[in-house]
């Protein structure tokens, strides 16, 4: 009995409504921010290949009679870039393919067949019309850039043997998302036929389709999206297609070559796929005869199966049939393979919760207020995207959400960089490991000590000093001012060695209420007390010191707002200094002469004289603070010109002055340093955190030389007697120089007004102001990357102790964001790249949340 088949190829049907095609995409309004999501109900996995004509389809194809030999099952097959349309359409040979296996091999069950054509160029679509069928055009038809909406649908009903009622029935789909006339590489191809295709279009077709194919869907599924070409073939936008569809990670199977050449050619694909985070649970290609198998399996170290098919007959006599039945149990091994890593898989992310809660310990978080469904499951990220875990009513999903930490301020690389620096990484591990650094030098390490002093240390600093952490960083930073300010003040002779207790002195430095700089030892004694040195957490705290209270500025109700410390208002400021119309006229120079800056030197002069013990034996050795915005005190920013005045008066006593820009460096206030605001010069600075990218530790303070010589004699003991196994170590040197280089390049850094050497806004100032003036939040502080606001809380509702902005950091979670807060302050932070448009699309959601307080 032959199976009962219904055409509709031919026909073209056309989507008429416009709500019909949105099912799948709207190509009318595109998102600020991707928004990747998918579920985890179904394996889903994408087919990568060494190159070109090395049987992607055929795979895919053997795949469908592998799965599809069982009823209750559903195979969907994704073609998202089809070149050479409509002569060449991969989802219609699998179409072909799995309907002439069925028929040949009939089975007790039926299995609906369909293939969709979605989208095509308007070359592809006139090439259907010279081929006898009919396309109609209308407004509903243009998608723009030279794409219409295709509409092309056929299915077949594959009938199976009788009572095949009783046995169910299975589907197949497969789809073309968009298909071009031409048999080019796509990106060449979308050119001359004027259809070019975004990243993010094609990404939210593809996520549409997913999507509504797992809807209301009983029984098992599998899911395949087929690649063109190579795995580093353009796609139609110019991306390479390993990075086209890297937000989504899916996991991979990789079609190797098993001809002459092809060992190596399936290793480079690997290794380009690996590169980028994708999972490869199998590679499968056929056999040419010259066991490659051999050297991939051992190149692989068997972690990843290599499956060899048998060779594909160049005479298709048969139409492949009898291949196909040859290579069926190849087939069957490698949907096993499939299955298990994706159970595997889904397994792992579903235990994470539990183990992190079991293994873990968190630090700044208190366990008995994190429940285990309040775990944050991350499975990747790209850019500045996690790649979340959740499992909604039971059913797994993948869902994004933006980053607004900036893991925890270190953060900065778009997707590109990320690769970027991955590659780079990868070969300083390769030619270097790591290597000792005192009295060596090696490439990574000294352009990267280069590009410091030309960049961040421009002016001042002659010295670099490595270390592998900001806290370290501000330790060395310490040890080096108090050497400079004994030295200067003659405390001390060149003679360490018979130096004796009688000579010594109390050494303390000034630094700002609420500052932070970091959490060892020493670096938590150079700050004033706060939660961080309680006796619960550094019990030997005595806080060596001695601390100011800034004044501050904010955005409050709509106006940029100055507030002082009770000294200073005694001095009867004007009211016309405390108030400013613009962001920008807080940091001009023209403030020097105000009566404000009068009144800031005449407060920070009576305070150093009050701390200056009358019997010499307790001096002030350093000054220490962090320019502009202290960080984990809340997001304070701190009045330049108070810190300008500050500086200045500690330069007049020959006190060293430190910069801790561990957070504020590397354009996350909008310029490449700190000093750009407060407009003078440390004598020694700390960097860590962005130098990188974020993506690896590394540290360093850089130095005057008028500090180094402090630490120059006849004797080792009079060196710098501090370091780290890890010490400039090449990897992290590395990622540094390719950060640095790409945030201050305006070829790849779009925010960067080169003239200015300044990030443009990245805030909308409209929403910032709107958000100043909700009832529920009391200041907000934008510059830069960050944007600040702190919540009207009072009692305990209010400093970092309180749970006050939980509910709504879990909101804004649902939302896509994934925030911290410190107390009743949140913030967003981006990195130097990110678009205004996705900061845009940021406050606008944190503004709605904001209302609703």
């Amino acid at each position: 009995m032959s199976p009962s088949t219904t055409l509709f190829a031919g026909i073209l049907r056309r989507y008429r409504r416009r709500n019909s095609v949105r099912r799948f995409i709207s190509t009318h309004s595109r998102p600020a921010l991707p928004s990747i999501e998918y579920p985890l109900s179904h394996p889903i996995y994408t087919i990568w290949a060494a190159n070109t004509s090395l049987g992607k389809t055929i795979v895919s194809a053997g795949l469908s009679t592998s799965f599809l030999s069982s009823p209750h099952r559903k195979f969907l097959y994704l073609k998202p870039v089809q070149t050479g349309f409509p002569e060449d359409s991969d989802s219609r040979f699998v179409f072909n393919k799995y309907s002439e296996f069925f028929s040949q091999h009939r089975r007790e069950f039926s299995v609906f067949a369909s293939n969709h054509v979605l989208k095509a160029s308007v070359s592809a679509s006139e090439a259907f019309s010279r081929g006898g069928f009919e396309v109609e055009r209308d407004e509903d038809v243009s998608c723009g850039n030279g794409v219409v909406n295709l509409g092309l649908y056929e299915e077949s009903k594959l009938q199976g043997s009788e009572n095949w009622e009783m046995k169910g029935f299975s589907k197949l789909v497969c789809k073309t998302m968009y298909g071009w006339k031409e048999a080019l590489s796509p990106h060449l191809v979308a050119e001359r036929e004027n259809a070019r295709v975004e990243d993010d279009e094609l990404l939210e077709m593809l996520k549409g389709c997913l999507g509504s194919e797992s809807e209301s869907e009983k029984g098992e599924v599998l899911c395949v999206i087929e690649t063109a070409g190579g795995v580093a073939s353009p796609g139609p936008s110019g991306s390479l297609q390993c990075d086209l569809y890297r937000p989504f990670r899916f996991p991979a199977i990789l079609v190797g070559d098993g001809r002459l050449g092809g060992i190596s050619g399936t290793i480079s694909a690997y290794e380009s796929l690996t590169l980028r985070g994708y999972d490869i649970v199998a590679v499968i290609f056929e056999d040419h005869g010259l066991v490659n198998e051999g050297p991939l399996s051992s190149y692989l170290r068997r972690r990843v199966p290599v499956l060899v098919l048998p060779p594909i007959p160049k005479e298709m006599s048969n139409n492949l049939m009898e291949w196909f039945q040859e290579a069926l149990p190849t087939f069957h091994s490698l949907e096993e393979i499939m299955q298990s890593a994706f159970l595997e898989r889904t397994s792992r992310l579903r235990n994470m919760p539990r183990k992190a809660h079991d293994i873990f310990w968190w630090p700044f978080t208190q366990h008995k207020l994190v429940p285990e469904e309040n775990v944050t499951v991350i499975d990747s990220r790209c850019g500045e995207n996690f790649a979340v875990h959740k499992v909604n009513n039971n059913v797994d999903l993948i869902t994004q959400q933006f980053d607004a930490c900036a893991s925890w301020w270190t953060q900065g690389p778009d997707a590109t960089l990320q690769i970027e620096l991955a590659r780079d990484m990868g070969y300083a591990t390769a030619r270097y490991g790591h290597v000792m650094f005192p009295e060596n030098v090696y490439e990574p390490a000294l352009e990267c000590a280069e590009l410091l002093l030309e960049g961040v240390g421009k002016g001042w600093a002659s010295r670099v000093y490595f270390s592998d952490n900001g806290s370290t960083a501000i330790e060395i930073a310490l040890k080096m001012a108090l050497r400079k300010f004994l030295f200067d003040h003659k405390i001390v002779s060149d003679d360490l060695v018979t130096e004796n207790a009688e000579s010594r002195v109390d050494l303390k430095v000034l630094a700002l209420r609420g500052s932070y700089h970091g959490d060892t030892l020493g670096a938590m004694e150079a700050q004033a007390p706060s939660p961080y040195t309680g006796f619960y957490q550094q019990p030997w705290y005595k806080g060596r010191g001695h601390f100011l209270d800034p004044p501050t500025v904010a955005m409050r109700d709509g106006v940029w707002k100055l507030s002082l410390p009770q000294e200073i208002e005694t001095l009867k400021p004007r009211l016309e200094d405390l108030t400013f119309s613009l962001r920008e006229n807080i940091f001009k120079e023209s403030r020097d002469t105000s009566n404000l800056a009068d009144i800031y030197h005449l407060y920070i002069w009576k305070t150093l004289e009050l701390i200056i013990d009358s019997s010499g034996s307790t001096r002030t050795g350093a000054l220490i603070i962090e320019p502009v915005i202290q960080g984990a005190g809340g997001m304070e920013m701190v009045d330049p010109l108070f810190q300008r005045v500050l500086v200045k008066e500690c330069r007049n006593q020959k006190i060293p002055v430190i910069f801790d820009e561990v957070f504020t460096g590397f354009w996350r206030l909008g310029a490449e340093s700190a000093t750009e605001f407060i407009r003078c010069n440390p004598d020694i600075a700390c960097f860590a955190k962005l130098m990188t990218g974020g993506i690896v530790p590394l540290a360093v303070t850089l130095a005057s030389e008028a500090v180094f010589e402090a630490f120059v004699g006849d004797s080792k003991l009079q060196a710098l007697l501090h370091g780290h196994s890890y010490t400039a170590h090449a990897v992290g040197c590395t990622a540094a120089v390719k950060s640095i280089k790409w945030f201050k390049d305006s070829k790849t850094n779009h925010n960067l007004i080169s003239e200015a050497m300044l990030l443009r806004e990245l805030w909308d100032s409209d929403t910032v102001r709107q958000i100043s003036l909700l009832p529920a939040v009391h200041r907000v502080v934008v510059l830069g990357t960050l944007c600040a606001l702190e919540l009207r809380a009072e009692g305990s509702n209010a400093g970092y102790a309180s749970l006050y902005a939980r509910s709504l950091l879990q909101k804004l979670r649902e939302d896509g964001i994934y925030m911290r807060s410190l107390g009743n302050v949140i913030y967003l932070m981006c990195g130097p790249c990110t678009s205004p448009q996705s900061c845009s699309n940021l406050l606008n959601k944190v503004y709605s949340r904001l209302e609703e307080l």
